[in-house]
């Protein structure tokens, strides 16, 4: 069965390569910092998303669809609206650029990206690979 991004599925198809992809799991060996996706409404996506991820040391520790930020103190918010989003997942819109012209807007920890650039890149790679279908 396709997975469609946005979805449970697709989250759920993240942690799993996060969990198992080699490549992913040295680059990020050093991360320790969770992180929330922000979908925001636009086009075929009809109301707010956010998405909980834990990565840590090179794998994925949970994650969780969740109905808003109330009483969480993320690392990390990741923010874009869905068009930018499906952008950078079907390799569209670089993710470095969207965050440099705040189509990808980065709250929290900035010196935890910084420090980790081709973590945060590789992450992108690896949601890029469990995204069979566009909403």
């Amino acid at each position: 069965m396709p997975i469609k991004f946005p979805s449970p599925e697709w989250l759920n198809a993240l942690n799993e390569k996060l969990n198992t992809d080699e490549r992913y799991a040295k680059i990020a060996a050093k991360w320790e910092g969770d992180l929330v996706l922000v979908f925001e409404p636009t086009g075929n996506l009809k109301e707010k998303l956010y998405y909980y991820l834990d990565p840590w040391h090179g794998k994925c520790r949970r994650v969780e669809v969740l109905q808003g930020l109330e009483g969480l103190k993320p690392a990390l918010v990741a923010t874009a609206t869905y068009d930018n989003m499906v952008r950078i997942l079907t390799g569209k819109l670089d993710p470095m650029s969207a965050m440099m012209t705040r189509k990808l807007q980065i709250h929290g920890n900035m010196a935890l990206v910084m420090r980790n650039i081709p973590t945060v890149l590789d992450l992108v790679r690896c949601a890029r690979e469990c995204v069979d279908e566009i909403l």
